[in-house]
């Protein structure tokens, strides 16, 4: 087989990180790149070498030698792109969210079920390997009933009143803002090591700036507007997962300090498992009638499905960019076999499109809870 030809749509930081992974992978290439712009499109067409550059999407989708599209647009893009490259019958992987709202997202799974290709959304955290061991011990039973989950997700981008980005704005970046940023890879995390779905809520969010002062060039002189922001900073979200588990989880944008401090805890019957994606090559075991201790990622003391995520030997660190690679390599596997009888070495574990719906569901479920100040079921699918 030829190599595949992907096209990316978009030119931000979530394009750089897609393109710099899949020029990792042996099978894959990117012929051809789209942004708000032609001009933009060229300049990152140019540095990565793709050969074709368009100033939109349309113009990839229709690209007859593209078998396969990376959305890496804002959140209000995303769901015409899916939908258009799904109609196209090609190959996508979107990044979360899969829409702005679990309407569109609805008929996003409904399009896919209905179309032969492969889909996906990039909750990329899943494809550590440290990820798939806790899975795997938790899925063999190993640890016990899972009774509580704790942790969070911690940044400081936004901590300064100055601070800005188009996702503080509900008509780019949808209803909520910390929550669908980065307390959703949390939410998908939690689910996809447990097994179990978040069915129920209890949210309190917080607005730490209701007015921020976002630096503009109006009358070609820097000067800072007052902008009313409508969406949080940062917040508390309890859960109850279908199991029986109970839990909780705090997102910030604001926490000084924080660069990327996503964590889990899952406390069980017999032991708890704690991983932090600031220190991913470590998994901390917890037991009370024996000694705590630290797994390690060589593959000798790994599951089999473990084991694959790993591509050096034993203390070489591997980190954020090898989980995006991770990701690729699962996803283009599944694209390589699609149609074929022949079982995959490993079960496929990238987030599916009923995944990226459930996401929007429990996003939807936290913003009402805030509102109403109660829990909230989360809408079955």
């Amino acid at each position: 087989m030829g190599k595949i030809k992907i096209g990316i749509v978009g030119t931000g930081f979530s394009a750089s990180f897609h393109l710099e992974a899949l020029r990792r992978l042996p099978h894959v290439e990117v012929v051809a790149i789209s942004g708000s712009n032609l001009e933009r499109a060229g300049e990152v067409a140019s540095r990565y070498e793709i050969p074709r550059a368009y100033g939109s999407a349309e113009e990839l989708i229709r690209d007859q030698e593209v078998e396969a599209v990376h959305n890496c647009t804002p959140n209000d893009l995303h769901y015409e792109i899916n939908k258009q490259t799904l109609l196209a019958g090609k190959h996508l992987l979107s990044e979360k969210p899969l829409a702005m709202d679990s309407k569109e997202s609805e008929a996003l799974v409904a399009l896919a079920k209905a179309t032969p290709v492969i889909s996906g959304v990039c909750y990329n955290y899943r494809h550590y390997p440290l990820v798939a061991e806790t899975r795997r011990r938790i899925a063999e039973g190993r640890i016990g009933g899972i009774h509580l989950v704790t942790g969070g997700y911690l940044q400081d981008w936004l901590l300064e009143e100055t601070d800005s980005n188009w996702r503080m704005y509900p008509e780019r970046g949808g209803a909520t803002r910390a929550i669908a940023d980065i307390g959703s890879h949390w939410c998908d995390l939690v689910q996809h090591v447990t097994g179990e779905r978040i069915t129920e809520v209890f949210a309190d969010l917080k607005t730490v700036y209701p007015v921020r002062k976002v630096l503009t060039g109006e009358n070609g002189q820097e000067t800072y507007k007052e902008v009313p922001v409508h969406t949080e900073d940062c917040g508390i979200v309890m859960i109850h997962m279908e199991g029986g588990a109970q839990g909780v989880f705090t997102v910030s944008q604001v926490s000084a300090g924080r660069k990327n401090k996503l964590y889990f805890e899952i406390s069980a019957a017999s032991e708890s498992l704690q991983w932090d994606q600031e220190q991913p090559n470590r998994l901390w075991s917890g037991r009370r009638g024996s000694s705590n201790r630290e797994i390690g990622s060589d593959r000798e003391e790994l599951s089999d499905e473990a084991a694959a995520m790993v591509h050096y030997p034993g203390g070489h660190e591997e980190g954020w960019p090898d989980g995006v690679k991770n990701l690729f390599i699962d996803f283009y596997d599944a694209v390589e076999r699609a149609g074929q009888s022949e079982p995959a070495v490993h079960p496929r574990t990238f987030a599916s499109m009923e995944d990226g719906h459930y996401i929007m569901l429990i996003n939807e479920a936290i913003v009402e809870s805030d509102r109403r100040k109660s829990w909230v079921k989360v809408k079955q699918p």
